[in-house]
């Protein structure tokens, strides 16, 4: 009777055994695919980052960004992650682009693949839209929260513009800078010093500066957040988290159609201030035209 009972009890166990190991198995199989990608295709988007070499930052451009996740330069600053299915930004003040003195991880759109000279104009109408969260924000020695750019409308010269004022680049001004400001989203927008300037006159970037700026009411601080971004001739409306809409519509933008313009998106940080950094997340971008 005894040895029966040790029997099946030693049956028992090994079938216990052979249940449990499979149930292992089965949870790491699990936890190995149980991942999340952002919703962002980027075969439309080239990324700066803060690190380069000779003073410059590098950037790379499609096909080979659509690799960041294999690419060891781009890790530290442009990865997954793939728990929240976010896309991430990293900063710290280091390099700079020419006409900057901040660092950044920001994509930048190419309506072509790898070609900066195909944008688009106000009178072409464009739409951008983001989901986002600001994770991580260093502080300034007074104790208050540093300021990153997590969108912008950038202008840009053609190359007919560039060479009629005799300016070295294609640079224009962003007309459209949207922050992440002490836990609000601030935004900021362009104005020409003097509406009557000529045309010729409006293309140099000192004939703009910027607008007094707003501030959305609600305060987003370190949760997601929607911005929804709507372009058309001589008018902007940037809505946040479908409840507060802010309408730009004025002659100084009905002059902009002067220029063309792409997005950005990502992490400028607004700071050189040593030991500051930010990381900012995306988990949906999507642009129209």
């Amino acid at each position: 009777m005894t040895l029966t009972l040790k029997r099946i009890s030693y049956s028992s166990f090994l079938i216990y055994l052979f249940i449990f190991s499979v149930s292992c198995l089965s949870t790491k199989d699990k936890k190995r695919t149980n991942y999340k990608l952002p919703n962002i295709d980027l075969n439309h988007w080239s990324v700066t980052i803060p690190i380069g070499e000779n003073g410059k930052p590098i950037s790379i451009q499609p096909p080979e960004i659509l690799n960041y996740a294999n690419n060891k330069v781009l890790k530290p600053f442009f990865y997954n992650d793939s728990v929240n299915g976010a896309l991430v930004f990293h900063a710290y003040p280091s390099l700079s682009t020419p006409n900057s003195k901040y660092s950044r991880s920001e994509l930048r759109e190419q309506i072509k693949p790898g070609d900066n000279n195909v944008n688009w104009t106000f009178s072409q109408g464009a739409s951008f839209k983001g989901e986002l969260k600001v994770a991580k924000m260093s502080k300034d020695k007074n104790g208050k929260y540093h300021r990153t750019m997590v969108m912008q409308i950038h202008g840009r010269l053609t190359n007919e513009q560039r060479d009629l004022i005799g300016q070295k680049d294609n640079n224009a001004p962003p007309v459209l800078k949207i922050y992440w400001d002490k836990g609000k989203v601030r935004v900021k927008t362009k104005e020409l010093k003097y509406l009557e300037a000529t045309d010729t006159a409006i293309l140099d970037k000192k004939a703009w500066t910027d607008d007094e700026g707003f501030s959305f009411e609600e305060k987003v601080d370190f949760n997601k957040f929607e911005l929804d971004v709507k372009v058309s001739y001589g008018k902007i409306e940037v809505t946040l988290n479908n409840k507060q809409t802010k309408v730009y519509k004025n002659e100084h933008l009905k002059r902009w159609d002067i220029f063309e313009n792409y997005f950005k998106a990502g992490n400028y940080l607004v700071t050189t201030d040593k030991g500051a950094f930010a990381t900012v997340k995306y988990y949906n971008l999507e642009v129209k035209h």
